[in-house]
């Protein structure tokens, strides 16, 4: 139960932070094309790749630390837990230092990403703004994973929103006085750094002993399961940055930052959905890490069903979001947010970019569980084969079909690697003797109601006037036709039945402290 509520807790405020962080968002790229134009904003997602490339250095770290705390945590056993984090306090501080040199060297070669170099003045400190703001994004950062291990993650989420939330007011307003592109990033530097280190203080506060000085030395056995981890989540550290980070500095390079600028405003409305989503799994990955820790071989048929919830939560979230985008994108972005058909792109585009974020969203609950249970290792091959056909599809198929050959190049190395790879190693290294195909046949009999539900809200929407005043009724078939389907078809399920009770379980207790 405490599991369960730290995850409610842990999603929630990822709900509520990312949905005002979306919106903040929103008006502050209104104010950014406002003062600056689409060439920046090329700029900006081509930069932004370029060093998540540089952030390879990274190695994986991150994950592997997220595993080795969650025995420690669940044990409380403090003084593994401090040996722990002073080793990755040495690591991180690697890390940021690497990255500076790794930006500095590269400082004379980055122009090889775009197609032309833009005329835009003081470029080259442009981009060391953005190597500095991802160095400062190591410093301190070790804290703020023992918070989120240790299923608090609503601190972390409840900080960074706060501090995203304020940096695009003050963005904005600096913006209006200077149309300084340079001091928009200097801003973004400081809030990084301030962010990092309000956490590093919350987390001495709740864990007095890592001030402690007298730390034991972390074991050579436990130094050897963490290399090994990291040696595998490097590999899929490369496979997600190659697969994730490279869209933009393709297309700026194949196409042109303009286009990339043009890409830039569906990522604006997709990504957050990513990453609100993203938070929900974040938010619940290390309760099931405490779980996995506490499991004992008789009760995988509890990790088993835990799962399964996952999944169908994620079929619904994701279900419903892929028709909202498929339906509401375009007419948002033409009549109210930036109220220019210029800016569209075409329709193939968009559903492919809908195909590949709602199958980025089905494998969330498999990498959870995959990545809470330490089972990483096991397909670290995976995301090698990924990236390679991801590229090699993506550069083939960017000439034919321009924009959209690129993000088919994502969904081709997804199909023929992720889908299949992830499961087979969740289930034949953590669930045991579960049969694989009761996931496929789970996995297709879900994406097929969600490919019927999305085809009829398109055939319904497109019934619809397309102006202004025909959103409204958009966004009531969008609200109520997903919905009702899912409710219809699944409502009988063990699955519904969970979050069913989870939910009227905690509006009882919502109304027990509202009597109060």
């Amino acid at each position: 139960m405490a599991r369960t509520q730290n995850s409610i807790r842990n999603i929630a405020a990822a709900m509520v932070g990312q949905l005002g962080g979306v919106l903040i968002n929103l008006l502050a790229r209104v104010f950014f094309l406002h003062y600056l134009n689409h060439t920046y904003l090329g700029l900006n997602g081509t930069f932004s790749n370029v060093l998540t490339m540089l952030s390879l250095v990274e190695l994986g770290v991150g994950p592997a630390m997220a595993y080795s705390l969650y025995k420690p945590l669940a044990d409380g056993d403090v003084e593994k837990i401090k040996s722990h984090m002073a080793f990755y306090k040495k690591a991180y501080i690697t890390i940021g230092l690497t990255i500076a040199a790794l930006g500095l060297v590269f400082l004379p070669f980055y122009t090889v990403f775009m197609k032309e170099v833009p005329d835009i003045p003081h470029l080259n400190l442009i981009y060391l703004l953005f190597v500095t703001n991802t160095v400062v994004s190591y410093f301190y950062s070790y804290k703020r994973s023992l918070i989120v291990c240790d299923q608090k993650k609503y601190i972390e989420t409840g900080v960074h929103y706060g501090m995203y939330f304020l940096l695009n007011v003050v963005q904005i307003i600096f913006l209006a006085l200077t149309q300084n592109y340079v001091i928009f990033l200097i801003l973004q530097v400081l809030s990084t750094w301030i962010e990092n280190l309000i956490l590093a203080r919350r987390a001495d506060r709740l864990y007095p002993y890592l001030k402690d000085r007298d730390v034991k030395p972390l074991d050579p056995e436990d130094r050897g399961i963490i290399f090994r981890h990291v040696g595998a989540m490097s590999m899929h550290k490369v496979g997600a940055v190659v697969v994730n980070s490279t869209d933009n500095i393709l297309i700026s390079k194949l196409i042109g930052l303009a286009t990339a600028g043009l890409y830039g405003n569906y990522y604006t409305i997709i990504h957050p959905l990513q990453t609100v989503t993203n938070q929900i799994f974040e938010s619940i990955v290390a309760s099931v890490g405490n779980l996995s820790a506490e499991v004992k071989d008789g009760d995988i048929q509890r990790l088993k069903e835990t799962f399964n919830d996952v999944f169908f939560f994620a079929f619904w979230i994701f279900t419903f979001c892929s028709v909202c985008l498929l339906n509401l994108l375009p007419p948002f972005i033409e009549f109210i947010w930036l109220r220019n058909r210029g800016w569209l792109l075409d329709n193939g585009t968009l559903i492919v970019l809908v195909i590949n974020f709602y199958l980025y969203g089905m494998r969330r609950p498999v990498l959870t569980f995959r990545d809470a249970s330490g089972a990483f290792w096991n397909d670290r091959y995976k995301p090698l084969f990924e990236s390679a056909i991801n590229l090699a599809a993506s550069i083939l198929l960017a000439k034919p079909f321009g924009l959209m050959g690129i993000f088919l190049g994502t969904l081709i190395s997804t199909v023929t690697t992720s889908l299949w790879v992830e499961p087979y190693v969740l289930y034949k290294n953590v669930f045991g003797d579960w049969p694989l195909r009761d996931y496929f046949i789970r996995f297709l009999s879900h994406a097929a109601v969600t490919a019927g539900i999305c085809f009829l809200s398109v055939w319904l929407c497109g019934k619809l006037d397309y102006s202004l005043l025909g959103i409204l009724p958009r966004i009531g078939i969008c609200l109520t036709l997903p919905n009702l389907i899912m409710w219809a078809l699944f409502r009988r399920t063990t699955e519904f039945r969970y979050f069913k009770a989870l939910g009227l379980s905690f509006l009882e207790k919502v109304r027990g402290h509202g009597e109060d």
